[in-house]
């Protein structure tokens, strides 16, 4: 990742044809290391894995534009790193010891000397600082001034077909301010497509899901149409809603009352207050009191057509009322970024912890590993460290392409799911029966076959693989300790011996099969916009959903924090707390049927059958036990009132 690496809405998967969302970032690295010349210390991480000789085209003109963010180390990185993990661990002594924001800033943070003697570094060599936030100094500049600063020169590479700056070699700074400088991002600026629009988009076109459907798991057979796995297969459920989830995942009486929640996301719907409002009432959640949703917005927004800014509408939208839903007495703050780039994101998480805005932090967004690059991991990690000394939990989805093969070519996880610092979720196919009874869970990955011209069988049955939650093991983050005994040996050495971070931590609904219904005011084919309601999953659906059930979790514990929850779920595996969910718990083969308008709206273009399969997540297995798809499984009856003090 990079500091104008625009990230992907992530985890969402709409029933049809909506885009598939991913999920972000990893562990931080140390600031500095001994340089080959003595009055300077390198910054690792600065120079990405691309920019080879092979792929030099010369260097970048003096004049061009430059600006960065030279990211603050604070007064005690290392103790920052100790403190959060000895107030997460259920085990030490300092376990609940949580910090105010002032009192972390005071303990951590840096120092008004460190501001200043970075800055005066920077405009020594010809930068102008723009901006001074409590963790970065941000500047603009040509690039003379930029290879002044941090040691190295600036050249041009090709990559992907396109051609990017970046560092030819890594970037160095003053010995002197090794200790104060933790990274900087802005060096290398691939990609770079911005087109800054003050003004927000009108919602995006309407998307409508087809009939039959279910009213809950197998309400409705789909006996008309051919078999699967031997039988026939129920319909898809039209979505369920909070009472069939909160039954599902043993929410029992609490609300989350007293708990915030924050959900992040890029831009922010004009909609939300009354599209929330509308759907609480229509499905029997608690209305939304005075003030019990708030939102942080930035000033002006960029980037609105590079980053799809309506998209993000509906991941804001179902964000907010998947956690309403399942917490419904739970505060909940909306903190928009301005883009979908990392430094704005940073600035959303950074607004949180800096402000305590939220004691739980639901975040469906990210990219691809492959992507990330070492310098915004420590940055990301920082903001991370920062909430948990303060008892902030972040989760992160874990991804809707399974191990990312097929839509990469290449096996990795997402990120930032998998930094250590923050609590990946992934996804289910989730059987909510009868009388909101919870029946069973398979690990979600789909396969897809439509329905013959003919009618009478399902062509290249199963089919191909369309989705399915992200996991596996990192090859850039190391083995956290509260991995150590839980994840199996051959997950945690996939690709190194000392072993690696293995993603998700725990899972809940995702598949879009089985998913929630979601109410969005959208665009009609006429212009007009109105509300109206779909199915919808992803992983995307279940960071929020885990984030409420967190919120219940806190209210179970009197109202404390639980703060970076890692090491007390990892403390509960193998536990009846849990579902240990599999691939294929009837034994059967699990399926169900779909019927999709072609045109994603109405029947005017026809309809398109298909069976999707459950349980079948690329190369990616849900077993007994710790599993690359869902984690230690999802929350059972039990989980939530676990938390209570004793």
């Amino acid at each position: 990742m990079r500091s104008e690496r625009a990230v992907l809405r992530a985890g969402v998967s709409m029933a049809a044809t909506l885009p598939m969302l991913a999920g972000a970032l990893a562990l931080g690295i140390p600031a500095a290391h001994a340089a080959d010349h003595p009055a300077r210390q390198t910054l690792a991480g600065t120079r990405p894995a691309w920019a080879t000789a092979a792929a030099d085209r010369g260097a970048t003109a003096d004049g061009a534009a430059f600006s960065a963010r030279v990211y603050l180390a604070g007064r005690d990185a290392a103790g920052l790193a100790a403190y959060a993990r000895a107030v997460s661990d259920p085990h030490s002594p300092s376990y609940g010891r949580y910090l105010s924001a002032a009192q972390a800033q005071n303990r951590f943070g840096a120092t008004d000397g460190q501001v200043a003697a970075v800055k005066s570094w920077l405009t020594s060599a010809g930068l102008r600082v723009t901006g001074v936030s409590r963790h970065y100094v941000s500047v603009t500049g040509d690039v003379a001034a930029a290879e002044r600063a941090f040691g190295t020169q600036l050249h041009e590479y090709r990559k992907d077909g396109r051609t990017y700056r970046a560092p030819e070699r890594t970037a160095t700074v003053p010995a002197g301010l090794a200790g104060a400088v933790l990274t900087v991002t802005g060096l290398d600026n691939a990609p770079h497509r911005a087109r800054a629009k003050d003004q927000l988009p009108p919602p995006d076109q309407v998307f409508r899901n087809a009939g039959p459907f279910s009213s809950y798991y197998g309400s409705k057979t789909a006996t008309t149409l051919p078999d699967a796995y031997g039988t026939k297969v129920p319909y898809a459920v039209r979505g369920y809603t909070g009472r069939q989830l909160r039954a599902a995942y043993g929410a029992g009486r609490r609300t989350g009352r007293g708990v915030r929640v924050a959900i992040t996301d890029a831009y922010a719907s004009p909609t939300i207050a009354f599209d929330a409002g509308s759907y609480a009432r229509k499905h029997g959640d608690a209305r939304w009191r005075t003030g019990q949703l708030t939102q942080v917005l930035p000033g002006e927004y960029t980037r609105t057509e590079e980053c799809s800014a309506a998209g993000w509408y509906g991941e804001e939208t179902l964000d907010v009322e998947a956690v309403h839903a399942v917490a419904p007495a739970a505060d909940v703050v909306y903190v928009g970024a301005a883009s979908c780039y990392d430094d704005d994101l940073l600035d959303s998480l950074s607004k949180i912890v800096d402000n305590h805005l939220a004691d739980v932090v639901s975040n469906s967004w990210g990219d691809i590993e492959a992507n990330q690059t070492p310098d915004l991991a420590a940055a990301y990690d920082q903001v991370f460290q920062f909430g948990a000394v303060e008892g902030i939990g972040f989760y992160f989805s874990s991804g809707d392409n399974g191990d990312e093969v097929a839509s990469t070519g290449t096996k990795q996880v997402d990120t930032p799911a998998n930094s250590a610092w923050v609590t990946a979720v992934g996804g289910t196919s989730l059987a909510v029966g009868k009388h909101d009874r919870y029946l069973w869970e398979s690990g979600w990955g789909t396969e897809k076959a439509t329905l013959s011209a003919d009618g009478t069988s399902w062509t290249a049955f199963p089919g191909a693989f369309t989705s399915g939650a992200g996991g596996g093991t990192s090859r850039t983050v190391p083995q956290p300790y509260y991995q150590k005994g839980v994840v199996p040996q051959a997950l945690a050495t996939a690709h190194h011996a000392a072993g690696n971070r293995v993603v998700p931590d725990i899972a809940a609904i995702a598949d879009p099969n089985t998913g929630f219904r979601v109410g969005q005011t959208q665009t009609f084919p006429d212009g007009s916009q109105r509300y109206s309601e779909y199915r919808i999953g992803g992983t995307s659906l279940a960071a929020p959903v885990i984030a409420a059930v967190q919120a219940l979790a806190t209210e179970a514990r009197g109202g404390k924090p639980i703060g970076f929850a890692n090491p007390a779920i990892y403390a509960k595996a193998g536990t009846r707390v849990y579902h240990d969910v599999t691939d294929d718990p009837t034994g059967s083969g699990l399926a169900v049927a779909r019927v999709d308008y072609a045109n994603g709206f109405d029947a005017a273009d026809g309809l398109v059958t298909s069976v999707r399969s459950l349980g079948k997540d690329s190369s990616l297995s849900a077993v007994k036990g710790y599993d690359a798809v869902t984690g230690v499984g999802s929350p059972a009856r039990g989980y939530v009132e676990s938390y209570r003090r004793r």
